[in-house]
């Protein structure tokens, strides 16, 4: 009656001990938790009310699983399995109490600014600070679950003999994979991009998705993404349009005839950017910026407070110049001359030439705004 009563009392009382315990801590902090209004940390905290009622469970059953007497042929591998899944639980809590922390962090630092450039820094570091003590603290778990298996000493100990050539060897290896590990660091704390920028790469414009320790991802305006190593950010130039201000300047060409009514494009521009919702009334203006042969260039300028709002206008813009001039003044768009060129007139013979020249005279002397079909330079 002993043999069976004893394991039931262990393995029970462990049991019963841990859903008590858990739910009076779980009470507690709820308790805590409606005296905010706002999310608190005392409510992030009960997302790791499941690991630590498994590490409660596995603590309390490894410390008195002797005493059961139960299984004591396996009492050394079910005392190592005991071991391990303490470990990996209390790993499992301190990362659920490092997230809840650094939200928390976030929270109260979003909620008391208002300046999204700042409040996208501060995302950006915290998200990285999470990662790095996420991997940090899965490192030492994995670590010390190795450690639990007396093979694994006698290999640890033979390596930390030999740790100065391993870690010259690991680092030229690894050269590439540190080396975005720093930069992702230094863009956290730098300050250089941020969760929610728009960026310029390659040609390609997006904004920041995602930021981790050795790449970031950009999201284009087609929903493609771009994943790029962040090490490309901290070598090479690219353009950050949400840098500083997010107010941005757009321009518009237009490539039209030399008789294009330039004024009235400048009071039709106007009118456009009155009706349009994503003009910021900054600043505006049209100018003629260069000219060719058979066109001049036709610069619109105009503002907006972001890059979503200065595409729309552009595109506003532009579309609606073009209906108008089609529309009000179709002579101001480009033409192309497709008629076929005049082929050069034959004198057959040398001797008519003179009558031929002098009866061109008379016919000029009649038609003055008419140029002459002979003489110098003509055919």
């Amino acid at each position: 009656m002993e043999n069976v009563l004893r394991p039931v009392i262990v393995v029970g009382g462990s049991v019963v001990l841990t859903l008590l315990i858990g739910w009076s801590v779980d009470r507690l902090l709820r308790r805590a938790d409606d005296r905010h209004s706002e999310p608190s940390l005392w409510g992030l905290l009960r997302r790791g009310r499941v690991p630590f009622q498994l590490v409660l469970f596995a603590a309390l059953l490894r410390g008195s699983y002797d005493q059961a007497r139960l299984l004591v042929e396996h009492r050394v591998g079910i005392g190592r399995t005991l071991t391990l899944i303490l470990i990996g639980a209390a790993a499992w809590l301190v990362v659920s109490i490092a997230t809840a922390v650094v939200e928390t962090s976030y929270s109260r630092y979003a909620n008391a600014h208002r300046d999204p450039a700042r409040i996208r820094r501060v995302r950006t570091q915290v998200t990285l600070i999470q990662r790095v003590v996420t991997a940090v603290v899965g490192v030492v778990a994995a670590a010390a679950m190795l450690l639990t298996f007396p093979a694994m000493r006698a290999a640890g100990a033979s390596l930390l003999a030999s740790a100065g050539v391993l870690g010259i060897v690991a680092g030229v290896a690894a050269q590439s994979t540190l080396a975005n590990l720093f930069a992702g660091l230094q863009i956290a704390f730098g300050d250089m991009v941020r969760l929610g920028d728009t960026v310029v790469v390659d040609g390609e414009w997006g904004t920041v998705e995602e930021i981790t320790l050795t790449f970031l991802t950009v999201r284009t305006w087609d929903e493609r993404r771009i994943t790029m190593p962040v090490s490309y950010f901290t070598s090479k130039p690219f353009e950050n349009w949400s840098r500083g201000t997010p107010q941005m300047t757009g321009i518009v060409f237009l490539h039209l005839d030399h008789s294009a009514p330039v004024e009235a494009m400048r009071g039709k521009l106007r009118d456009i950017l009155r009706e349009c919702p994503a003009w910021d009334g900054r600043d505006h203006g049209l100018a003629v910026t260069d000219s060719t042969p058979n066109t001049m260039q036709v610069r619109a300028l105009v503002t907006a407070k972001d890059a979503d709002d200065i595409w729309t206008v552009r595109v506003t813009v532009r579309e609606q110049l073009i209906r108008w001039l089609a529309e009000q003044h179709p002579y101001a768009l480009p033409r192309v001359n497709t008629a076929e060129a005049a082929l050069p007139r034959q004198n057959p013979r040398p001797d008519r030439a003179e009558p031929n020249a002098a009866a061109a005279r008379a016919n000029h002397a009649h038609h003055p705004h008419e140029p002459p079909r002979t003489g110098p330079g003509r055919a």
